[in-house]
């Protein structure tokens, strides 16, 4: 009777203090913020308000994206070890539920949509196909990687139209290149973790594709990355610190590269994680190369 409480868990073992969200959500966040802080004029900071609807809109699409996810993939989920606990393919939520959280989801990311201006608002819209059928292409292409590169990039295009009313393209369509080319690296990272259960249950990614070849992909994919970022902070005038970022990126993708072990789970998942220290380099070097 006299027991002390059990400490409380820590919601992700891997995060410092103040970076408690999913990795995913910090993927799907920080596109965002280097696209509102390349539209910020020179001398400026990014505009907060704007950086705080989309924190919310990340949180909120993120969630949404994991609900339909889980929905299309619960049965496959059931045989995959990593997957097996959760809700649905545990059976401790009904479809119907799940149906009815989604639609909480999407609506209050609707509310932050409709905060936008009016180009961003269709803009933004036009990227609920690419939520709803990423889930789906595991099923068909060895590539869902880059389907879902597509998705957690638009970001890039949306941030932009936020703070300016439309898209500037030589900025933003080599910005959104760059997300895409890094969604493949980190998610082919990930995907090595599930690659035995992905087999036995017939579903495919490039972590499959490139099986021991992977390392030279993942370095392609970099190089295209670090190319897209060089031509966006030139067509928006970036000084030094942005290509001093640029290069900061390019060495911890290469560290992370060299070092990976790809048959081992919990390394591609340390690998995978540290991609949010990617993110969060080149927006402080966006910041400092405005002001």
């Amino acid at each position: 009777r006299c027991q002390p409480p059990a400490p409380a868990p820590r919601l992700c073992p891997l995060a410092p203090p103040g970076l408690v969200l999913p990795a995913g959500t910090w993927l799907l966040y920080l596109p965002c913020t280097w696209s509102i802080g390349l539209a910020a004029g020179p001398g400026c900071l990014p505009d907060w308000h704007t950086l705080s609807l989309f924190g919310a809109g990340a949180v909120l699409m993120r969630g949404a994206g994991c609900t339909i996810n889980d929905m299309w993939d619960r049965d496959y989920d059931k045989k995959v070890a990593r997957t097996a606990a959760r809700p649905l393919a545990a059976g401790e939520i009904s479809t119907f539920q799940s149906f009815v959280f989604l639609g909480g989801q999407l609506s209050l990311a609707l509310c932050v949509l409709l905060c936008l201006n009016y180009y961003s608002i269709v803009l933004g819209a036009a990227s609920l196909s690419l939520v709803v059928t990423y889930p789906l292409m595991k099923r068909v292409t060895y590539w869902p990687q880059l389907v879902l590169g597509l998705t957690f990039n638009w970001g890039a295009l949306l941030g932009w139209s936020a703070i300016k009313g439309s898209c500037e393209w030589s900025v933003c369509l080599p910005l959104y290149f760059a997300g895409v080319m890094w969604t493949l690296v980190y998610d082919t990272i990930y995907a090595h973790q599930d690659k035995k259960d992905d087999i036995a249950v017939g579903v495919k990614s490039t972590a499959l594709q490139f099986k021991e070849g992977t390392k030279p992909w993942l370095s392609g994919f970099s190089m295209a990355m670090l190319l897209g970022l060089c031509v966006a902070g030139m067509n928006c005038n970036q000084t030094f610190p942005y290509y001093s970022a640029v290069a900061a990126v390019g060495a911890h993708l290469a560290h992370q590269i060299y070092t990976l072990d790809i048959d081992k789970p919990e390394d591609c998942w340390k690998k995978f994680a540290s991609n949010r220290t990617v993110g969060v380099l080149l927006f402080v070097g966006i910041v400092l190369g405005n002001l």
